[in-house]
C-alpha cells in the first residue's frame, strides 16, 4: 500500500490546489477521465467558444439590421469543431504530461473509492492499487443527469459532455431541459443548420433566473425554436437517427440526435463516502464547513461535488482556500460570502448577481426597482436592441444593493461594476453619482437603472 501526503481525487479544479508549495510533499492525483475537468473539455470553455462563433454566424444573418449586405453560407460545424478541440484537447495533453514528469506528483488514472478513513482503492487499467492519504482533496466534480425514459429506451443520446464532439450538427435536434446549458446548445446548433425543438417541464427557460429576464428570454427562444413549455418526456421510442419521443400530453417530436440538458449530479454516490466518513446533503453534495473542511479528519472538498453554486470561478476560489488550508491548519481562511455572479452566453447575454425580485418578496424586503432598457441609451441605438435591459434592486432608504440583472450584448461584462459594489458595501447613489460613466458606452445602462432608484429608492416599488 503506497501512502501519500496528500491525494487529491479529480484533475479539473482539484489540480489548481496543487501549487508550487506543494514541491516538498509526496502528492498523488486521481484522474478517471480528463485533465481539465468538465470546464476545459466539455464545459465552460468549449461551449462559450461555440457560443462566439454562433453569435458571429446571427450577427451575420440579421446584417440588414445595420444596412449591411451579407449572406450566411454558414457555420461549418467540423471545421469549427476541430478548431476548438484541436486547441483544448492540446491544453489538457499539456496540463497531464506536466504532472507526470513532476518528481513529487503520481498520476493515478482511474476511478477511486474509499474503503475507510483517508484510505482508497484506484482501479487501473493494470489493476487495482490501495492508497493512503495524510490529507485529501474530494474534486470529483459533477456529471448531466440523464432521466429515467432516455436510460431505459436503450437509444442513443448525447449529453454536453459528448454533444459538441459529434461530426455533424443533426438536421433535427431535440433538447430535453430549459437551463443555461440547453439554451446556449441549442442556440449553437441553431446557428450551424439545426431545427431545434426544446422540452422543458417549467412553463419558461431559465427558471433560476429573474422572472422578467425567464419571460423575456423565453419569448425570445420561441421566435427561434419549437418550445414545448410545461412537458415532460414519457418515453423515447424509434431507432437511432430517427428518434420519436413522447410527452406527457401524447404529443410526439422526431428528431434526429436528442441531447440531454437536464441537469447535473454530483459525483460523490461513486465514492463510497460512508467508508470514509465524509456526510452528505439530501441531494448528494458533500457537507462542508467555510474552510471547505468535510465532516472527516484531513478531508476537504471542493467544486461542484459540495457546492450549492456550481460555477467554475466558485471552484477556483475554493480551490484556493483549500490549498491555503491545506498548508496552515492553524490560521486557516474562508471562501468568504461575496455575492457570486453567473451569465449565459446565448444571444442576448444574459448575467445576474444577488436576489431577484421573487427573492426579495419572499424575504419581505423592502426594496426598490431601478431599470433602463438598452433602447434608453446611445449605445443601444448603435446595436439596434429593443429587448435587452438592466434591472437593479436595492433596499429602499439605504440604496443597499441587493440584486442585479441584464439581458442585452456584453451583459457578462456590464454586470461586473454591479458585482464590485456589492461585495464592497458600495450603495447604489455611490456608485451611480461618484465615478464618471463613459459616453456613450454600454455601461451607460448600468449608470442609467442606478440612477432609476432615485435619492432615496422611491423611484418604482418593488411590490
Amino acid at each position: 500500500m503506497r501512502h501519500h501526503d496528500l491525494v487529491v481525487i479529480g484533475a479539473g479544479s482539484g489540480n489548481a490546489v496543487i501549487g508550487d508549495s506543494f514541491a516538498a510533499m509526496d502528492v498523488a492525483v486521481v484522474e478517471e477521465r480528463w485533465f481539465g475537468g468538465t470546464c476545459l473539455n466539455a464545459g465552460c470553455i468549449p461551449s462559450k467558444m461555440f457560443a462566439y462563433a454562433a453569435q458571429v454566424a446571427r450577427t451575420v444573418a440579421e446584417a440588414a439590421r445595420y444596412d449591411v449586405d451579407a449572406d450566411l453560407r454558414g457555420l461549418r460545424w467540423r471545421a469549427a469543431r476541430d478548431r476548438v478541440f484541436g486547441r483544448l484537447d492540446a491544453e489538457r495533453e499539456e496540463g497531464r504530461r506536466g504532472r507526470l514528469a513532476a518528481d513529487h506528483i503520481t498520476v493515478y488514472e482511474g476511478t477511486a473509492r474509499f474503503t475507510g478513513p483517508r484510505r482508497l482503492r484506484i482501479e487501473l487499467p493494470d489493476g487495482p492499487v490501495e492508497v493512503t492519504g495524510r490529507q485529501i482533496v474530494i474534486a470529483a466534480g459533477s456529471r448531466p443527469l440523464v432521466p429515467g425514459p432516455v436510460t431505459e429506451s436503450g437509444l442513443p443520446y448525447e449529453t454536453s459532455d459528448t454533444v459538441m464532439r459529434i461530426d455533424a450538427a443533426p438536421r433535427r435536434l431535440a433538447v430535453l431541459g430549459g437551463g443555461y446549458v440547453a439554451a446556449e446548445l441549442a442556440e449553437v446548433f441553431a446557428a450551424a443548420g439545426s431545427s431545434v425543438v426544446i422540452v422543458e417541464k417549467e412553463d419558461h427557460l431559465l427558471g433560476p433566473q429573474d422572472e422578467e429576464v425567464a419571460a423575456r428570454f423565453t419569448a425570445l427562444a420561441g421566435a427561434r425554436h419549437d418550445l414545448r413549455l410545461g412537458r415532460e418526456v414519457t418515453a423515447v421510442g424509434g431507432r437511432p437517427g430517427e428518434l420519436l419521443l413522447t410527452l406527457d400530453d401524447g404529443s410526439t417530436i422526431g428528431a434526429d440526435l436528442l441531447l440531454v440538458a437536464a441537469g447535473r449530479v454530483p459525483g460523490g454516490d461513486r465514492l463510497d463516502l460512508d467508508a470514509a466518513g465524509v456526510a452528505t446533503h439530501d441531494d448528494g453534495r458533500i457537507v462542508v464547513d467555510a474552510f471547505q473542511r468535510t465532516t472527516a479528519e484531513g478531508v476537504f472538498a471542493l467544486g461542484d461535488i459540495c457546492t450549492p453554486v456550481p460555477l467554475k470561478h466558485v471552484a477556483n476560489r475554493e480551490a484556493r482556500v483549500v490549498a491555503h488550508n491545506l498548508r496552515h491548519p492553524h490560521a486557516p481562511v474562508t471562501t468568504g460570502d461575496a455575492p457570486v455572479p453567473a451569465a449565459v452566453f446565448t444571444t442576448p447575454q444574459i448575467a445576474s448577481v444577488g436576489a431577484t425580485e421573487r427573492d426579495c418578496r419572499d424575504r419581505g424586503l423592502d426594496f426598490v426597482v431601478g431599470r433602463a432598457e438598452y433602447a434608453d441609451i446611445a449605445y443601444g441605438w448603435a446595436a439596434e436592441d429593443t429587448t435587452g435591459f438592466c434591472k437593479v434592486l436595492a433596499e429602499r432608504g439605504t440604496g443597499r444593493l441587493l440584486g442585479a440583472h441584464l439581458m442585452g450584448p456584453q451583459a457578462a461584462t456590464l454586470i461586473q461594476p454591479l458585482v464590485l459594489a456589492m461585495t464592497l458595501g458600495i450603495d447604489a447613489s455611490t456608485l451611480a453619482r461618484s465615478p464618471y460613466w463613459i459616453h456613450p458606452a454600454p455601461t451607460e445602462l448600468v449608470e442609467k437603472a442606478l440612477l432609476g432608484l432615485g435619492e432615496t429608492g422611491a423611484a418604482q416599488p418593488g411590490e
